[in-house]
């Protein structure tokens, strides 16, 4: 069976057709795994126990496939009287699983900014939490703008695996038609043209995002 370059281009509408459920899951995620990402380093930073314990946690999250991880919520919950709908399934599961990674971007991001600033705000009678919230994250953002953005292309790409769980995003949309068609070649393809495109638009931003904050740091 030869390809058939029209058959693609008419997927593309289909798979088009579902994106806005996959951009939706990337900012949702995206939104998610920052905030408990920068939650865990905060906790983490409180004391010896939670220090132990949260490396421990984030091991296990980046230790594990995010596809088992995504079985695991959908597939075995439910056998414990747990059932959740497929979207909050997939964006948890994306969410949870890069949040470790974060977490990890967070610490080393935390870690650059001089002692100094820390020393200043205890000087005013800033707790811990308060100065990682208001003096030292402003700075941080300026580290670890790469790595962050980095990470949520990332999690854009990942957003293939809830089409196991049957989640209608733009890669579950071209495996019906080749189901239906049995014609696999043409909608693999048009969906891997699709993520190129909008993963390049997402990458360009974060260069974009990256000079200009280099630039704020040097006024």
């Amino acid at each position: 069976m030869s390809f058939d370059p029209a058959f693609a281009a008419s997927v593309v509408p289909k798979i088009l057709a579902s994106i806005g459920t996959t951009l939706g899951v990337t900012v949702l995620s995206c939104m998610f795994s920052a905030a408990l990402g920068f939650l865990m380093e905060v906790v983490r930073r409180r004391n010896a126990a939670t220090r132990l314990g949260l490396r421990f946690l984030i091991d296990v999250i980046r230790s594990t496939p995010v596809l088992v991880q995504i079985y695991f919520l959908y597939y075995v919950l439910p056998v414990y009287g747990i059932r959740l709908p497929a979207l909050v399934v997939g964006v948890g599961a994306l969410s949870v699983y890069y949040s470790g990674y974060l977490a990890e971007v967070f610490k080393a991001g935390i870690d650059s900014i001089p002692r100094g600033q820390w020393e200043a705000a205890r000087s005013l009678g800033l707790r811990t939490v308060p100065t990682l919230a208001l003096v030292i994250a402003p700075q941080m953002l300026r580290n670890v703008a790469a790595p962050v953005g980095g990470y949520f292309i990332s999690i854009f790409k990942s957003t293939p695996y809830l089409a196991v769980i049957a989640v209608p995003e733009a890669f579950g949309s071209a495996i019906d038609v080749a189901s239906d068609t049995f014609r696999y070649a043409e909608p693999m393809l048009a969906a891997g043209v699709v993520f190129l495109a909008i993963a390049l638009v997402m990458s360009a931003l974060v260069r974009w995002l990256e000079m200009r904050m280099a630039l704020s740091a040097k006024r």
